[in-house]
């Protein structure tokens, strides 16, 4: 009896035939498959069908003459009864050639479906793009560029520097050209020509409501990791600390932090969708945004452990053979190394199409800073990172210690300890059980 199911992810009621049904078909074919029931109303209660035999022909007709590319091969129907009336069972497996559209409108979003929850949705762009390279096994690095009128005057100048050769037989050896003679999508991202950008923005305090500067970077991927770079370094301040008889001198952000970021955001970018990298610096930190998240299978403890799984492999070997990268997969591990020093540390996030990564200013942070900040409440002295947490309650009536950290990349302990020394001052009280710890601004005068 289907009155005790409900449509779900893989679970679809049709009362009759209808054109909705190849839409159905297609959404289980690009998502994880699913079972469609004719002849059944919304509740699961049935309602049968009049000519079984000629709807099943009609539906396999409709799906082998409107799907491509053919999806028959996993789909399955077979005439069922229930309640003794008569109903079509349509089961649909995963395809392996996704994605699966209905020719009439072609690989786009209104013809291309995927499942969501119990609904039947169109595809986004992005969803479309990652099916593509998920199972065509043509990576965009290989296939043909739309530009074919392209110079190497950058590249051929980092390869000299090398004393590396770079004619024609290394242009296709290295994959810049097809056996065709055709270049590639790699080629166009390492021409001077290519228009695949990186936006960098500075920002006035911690918010983007007051813009200091910006400037796009276009043209060859090894001009922009270079001019990049040092518009970087020109806001990478440096602060002096005397202990003792010794002068400290501490940048901003470590040098070597900055250049694996930025190496990673330029060789791992998922360079199908057109989407600009992000850089945005602040007085407390600088945030990478990439187009493209962690390479399917891999997860963020992967890439930690110095898991390498490369989206650009020929891109990648390039920039090993310039020397701009020594190995693979000890970037990340790199970065939190320049951080070991210290209790706050760089904050990862991850979406289905996107890489972020924030680097805390150490100077900012660091207790280093701390003598030199002088604003008080209620008459008490608060350090930089003490006063960062009390700004938070402009905005929120209460916090915990998981949202400072996230918000500033403190680690537990740091979160902990500055939250502890503002609730013994009076100056912040919490409230809850240990699990559901609550932290506001204290009442007391």
């Amino acid at each position: 009896m289907l009155e005790n199911f409900v449509e779900s992810q893989i679970l679809e009621f049709k009362r009759e035939y209808s054109d909705g049904i190849q839409k159905t078909v297609i959404a289980f074919a690009n998502t994880e498959g699913g079972k469609l029931i004719v002849g059944v109303d919304d509740n699961g209660a049935a309602i049968g069908l009049d000519n079984p035999y000629d709807d099943m022909l009609r539906i396999s007709n409709s799906l082998r003459d409107t799907i491509k590319p053919d999806v028959m091969m996993f789909v399955s129907m077979i005439i069922d009864e229930l309640d003794k009336k008569p109903i079509i069972v349509i089961e649909v497996e995963r395809g392996t050639a996704s994605p699966y559209y209905l020719g009439s409108k072609g690989i786009r979003p209104s013809g291309v479906f995927v499942r969501q929850g119990a609904a039947t949705v169109s595809a986004s762009e992005s969803a479309i793009l990652r099916m593509i390279s998920e199972t065509s096994g043509n990576r965009y690095e290989v296939t043909a560029a739309s530009i074919q009128k392209l110079s190497f005057n950058e590249v051929f100048s980092h390869f000299v520097k090398k004393n590396l050769p770079f004619e024609n037989i290394q242009q296709r050896t290295l994959g810049l050209v097809d056996n065709d003679g055709i270049y590639t999508n790699l080629g166009y991202l390492l021409s001077d020509q290519s228009t695949r950008s990186i936006k960098l923005a500075v920002f006035q305090g911690s918010s983007k409501r007051i813009f200091r500067y910006r400037r796009e970077f276009e043209g060859s991927l090894l001009k922009q990791l270079e001019d990049v770079y040092l518009l970087i370094d020109k806001y990478n301040a440096t602060a002096a600390y005397v202990q003792g008889l010794y002068r400290q001198d501490i940048r901003d952000y470590p040098e070597e932090a900055i250049r694996e970021v930025l190496l990673n955001a330029i060789v791992h970018r998922e360079y199908s969708l057109s989407a600009s990298t992000l850089i945005s610096l602040f007085d407390d930190r600088i945030e990478f945004l990439t187009a493209g998240s962690l390479m399917k299978g891999v997860t963020l403890s992967d890439i930690m452990l110095g898991l390498s799984s490369l989206r650009n492999p020929n891109l990648a070997n390039i920039f090993y053979r310039l020397e701009l990268i020594e190995a693979y997969g000890t970037g990340m591990q790199k970065i939190m190394e320049e951080y070991g020093d210290y209790d706050f540390k760089p904050h990862i996030e991850l979406s289905d199409n996107a890489f972020k990564i924030t680097l805390p200013n150490i100077n900012y942070y660091s207790t280093f800073a701390e003598e030199k900040n002088d604003v008080k409440i209620n008459g008490v002295k608060l350090t930089i990172q003490e006063q960062k947490i009390v700004e938070l309650f402009e905005k929120e009536t209460y916090i915990t210690r998981r949202y400072v950290e996230e918000v500033y990349g403190f680690s537990q302990t740091t979160a902990l300890r500055i939250l502890s020394g503002l609730v013994k001052r009076d100056i912040v009280e919490k409230s809850g059980n240990t699990r559901n710890l609550k932290y506001s601004l204290s009442k007391k005068e």
